[in-house]
């Protein structure tokens, strides 16, 4: 029998349906492309300090090529570590699952052992299946732990998916949030039909992917109409590779657009601030090609990593891209974080 959502303690399930932020975590590397487990420890202590309600790891942003080096167990057991160092509601701990149903299965079941809640479900390796074979994976993987469905960009593999299948998967019992990270006003909207065709949306909690639209997505009411009426849906949170870096600001942000809350101007305004700040370290310009680099060069401006590295050497910052990163931490300083960085740092690397 596999982990269920209705296992959880109580107020972590409370948590993720609130809504929390939840930073999609990187890789610690040294210079020779190792793992840097007090980094690492730090990146997650950070994170948590800074008011983040979990923890994603052997996500996107972590770097697939983890599994190739036999890095998945080690990383997602050092974040479970400093999770444990935290008092009061434990974090929400999602770990990444890709590949075809055998791999996803035995990542879920490293994940469960480990003490996370969730996987989060990537279907990049089903290019080309029909979305009945996509579902039968969902639904095995969906046995084993509560699942975190996700939406992914086709700029870094994702595959286009219909409000039918969204609606399919949201009907699977074990199925708890969806990221949706499409880049894609109308494929978002169609995440939100299919919650709302499965009538899940009291089990299925909606959280942001998209880093070119963080702000919008968490102040739009999505008023979609069905059979039964109008009801509309709201985005709680956020699971993003943006919110790896400038965290505290991130969680600060996430909190003034909390649901309930009117859209006042000012923050409105934000959502093309953060958008522009996210095209600098996502490396919009070159076709996100500097996206995991982008976020290491703002981490190790702080002093949290000691370069860029990626297990790739050959995924480095584009050309110009570290200008791009300074403009735009000059332009909103306000949604960066550096102070906080350098008051706690030490503590964070011990």
């Amino acid at each position: 029998m596999g982990l269920r959502w209705a296992d959880w303690p109580a107020d972590t399930l409370a948590r993720l349906r609130a809504g929390c932020v939840i930073p999609a975590h990187p890789l610690a590397l040294n210079a020779r492309r190792e793992l840097d487990p007090k980094r690492q420890k730090a990146l997650s202590r950070y994170y948590l300090a800074a008011g983040s309600g979990g923890l994603a790891v052997g996500v996107h942003t972590t770097q697939f090529a983890i599994r190739d080096v036999g890095l998945y167990e080690p990383v997602l057991r050092i974040a479970v570590e400093a999770a444990a160092e935290v008092s009061g509601t434990p974090p929400i701990l999602v770990a990444g699952a890709i590949g075809r149903t055998k791999q996803a299965l035995a990542e879920a079941r490293v994940a469960r052992g480990l003490g996370y809640h969730a996987v989060l479900l990537s279907l990049a390796a089903w290019r080309g299946a029909s979305e009945d074979e996509i579902i039968e994976h969902c639904r095995a993987v969906a046995e084993e732990m509560p699942l975190f469905g996700f939406y992914l960009q086709p700029a870094v593999g994702g595959l286009p998916l219909s409000a039918a299948f969204w609606r399919r998967f949201c009907l699977i019992d074990n199925v708890v949030a969806i990221k949706m990270a499409p880049f894609n006003r109308y494929a978002t909207l169609d995440v939100v039909r299919g919650v709302l065709e499965a009538g899940a949306a009291e089990r299925v909690s909606l959280y942001t992917g998209n880093d070119d639209h963080i702000v919008a997505d968490l102040l739009t009411p999505f008023a979609l109409r069905a059979d039964a009426g109008e009801k509309p849906l709201r985005v709680v949170g956020g699971l993003l590779g943006h919110w790896s870096v400038w965290t505290e600001r991130a969680v600060w942000l996430q909190h003034e657009c909390r649901v309930g809350v009117e859209p006042s101007a000012a923050l409105l305004a934000r959502d093309a601030q953060v958008t522009e700040m996210n095209a600098a370290i996502f490396d919009v310009a070159n076709n996100f090609a500097g996206c995991i680099p982008g976020c290491h060069e703002v981490l190790r401006r702080q002093g949290l990593l000691e370069g860029t590295w990626c297990l790739d050497p050959h995924e480095t910052l584009s050309p110009e891209q570290a200008e791009l990163i300074s403009a735009a931490a000059t332009r909103y300083p306000e949604l960066t974080d550096d102070g906080f960085v350098r008051a706690h740092l030490n503590d964070w690397l011990k």
